[in-house]
């Protein structure tokens, strides 16, 4: 793709949180050579969500941009245990479970990058030959005072919260994996921050030109609250089944849904605005989603699967006789007071939170045609439309 410096800079920066430093990425992009351009993962979990994917979007620009991509995978810190946004010491993993999981990690980041355009590393190749010698010296460059800076260390040890030594470790081994590779970019999420800060220190020290830093936002999940997670449940999985996909997605509040957008479509600037302009002048939400929702599954499925997922979305509404005429409902709540079971009773759709979750139990609860799984999900700001039985149903809207 030959595109102007601005131009290029304009897909990259879209949506993303910080570049440090702006002026070095023109400068980089002007010198017309082809970048390597890092991103890390550490294969903690054999599956990805679209939380994921939004770093994994930005990669696949780049690539489209004519630069290599490194997807690293960070066998040896993975063993470490990456401490970031954890109070506690994260168990490492041990090396059967990191291959394991790596292979997945593969075969599902394919679903967005090229493969012909991706270099598959691993931090092992460099880091097995550094050795113990190596990395006590690497480990000498750094202070525990330093380390401290970093707001979860800083956290865990003001709060008595014990930080074992090889913790100090992982920024250590990421930066140092930034000097291995020669990175002139590296990617990560807003969390990543200081490890990614380090790689400039360390490439600085090591004689190299330092590495221009992108953060991303984290992706709230569907509760709309915490980061999208597998172990909070509030996930949209890039292997979940079409029509499990299209129904997470359409119950993303309203105003959440335009972060989705911004994130995880390819759709251009011109068209997402020419789409909220007609939801603003009257158009219904429903249908920005449901464009949203077909995208994302035609990517990881096919087009087929998208259109077959929406007929079964709107053939589910039917057969539940969804009324046009229902009560319409305005809830003002925090965060906490957000669990299905209470929204249900402030709702008057039952007289208790122990009749919410008898009915939940029993699979006669649903969200805008979903069924709802746990009467402890917290339930997203916006509008949507909730189900007890088959009888009782409101348009409520949480605010």
């Amino acid at each position: 793709m030959t595109i102007s410096v601005a131009e290029a800079l304009a897909l990259i920066t879209r949506g993303v949180d910080e570049v440090l430093v702006e002026q070095e990425l023109k400068d980089k992009l002007a010198e017309n050579r082809q970048l390597t351009v890092k991103a890390g993962f550490d294969p903690t979990a054999p599956d990805l969500h679209l939380g994921h994917t939004v770093l994994i979007n930005k990669l696949r620009i780049f690539q489209e941009l004519g630069h290599k991509v490194v997807f690293l995978i960070g066998d040896f810190t993975g063993m470490i245990g990456d401490p970031t946004g954890k109070n506690v010491t994260r168990k490492p993993l041990s090396r059967e479970d990191v291959l394991a999981n790596a292979e997945t990690y593969k075969e599902q980041v394919f679903k967005i990058l090229d493969p012909e355009k991706t270099e598959v590393r691993f931090n092992s190749e460099w880091m097995n030959e550094l050795g113990a010698a190596g990395l006590i010296k690497l480990a000498s460059r750094q202070t525990v005072a330093r380390m401290l800076e970093r707001d979860d260390f800083k956290k865990r040890y003001q709060g008595g919260q014990p930080i074992a030594i090889h913790e100090f470790l992982y920024p250590l081994v990421q930066g140092w994996d930034s000097v291995a590779l020669k990175a002139d970019i590296e990617m990560g999420g807003t969390d990543q921050r200081f490890n990614l800060l380090m790689g400039r220190e360390l490439q600085k020290e090591e004689g190299q030109r330092p590495q221009t830093v992108i953060t991303v936002p984290l992706l709230e999940g569907l509760d709309g609250v915490q980061k999208m997670s597998k172990s909070l449940g509030n996930y949209v999985g890039i292997t979940d089944a079409p029509n499990d996909m299209f129904g997470k997605i359409m119950s993303v509040s309203d105003d959440l849904m335009w972060k989705y957008f911004e994130l995880l479509s390819f759709r251009s600037d011109s068209d997402l605005t020419e789409l909220k302009e007609s939801i603003a002048a009257g158009g219904n939400p429903r249908d920005a989603k449901v464009a949203l929702a077909k995208e994302l599954i035609a990517r990881f499925h096919s087009e087929a699967d998208a259109e077959a997922a929406e007929q079964d979305f709107i053939q589910r509404f039917q057969k539940n006789a969804i009324p046009d005429d229902m009560p319409e409902i305005e809830l003002k709540l925090t965060a906490e007071q957000r669990g299905l079971a209470n929204v249900l009773k402030e709702a008057g759709l039952v007289v208790s939170t122990s009749e919410a979750m008898r009915m939940v139990k029993q699979n006669a609860v649903r969200i805008d045609g979903e069924k709802a799984e746990d009467a402890r999900f917290t339930c997203a700001v916006g509008t949507a439309v909730y189900q007890v039985g088959k009888r009782k149903f409101a348009r409520i809207t949480l605010a």
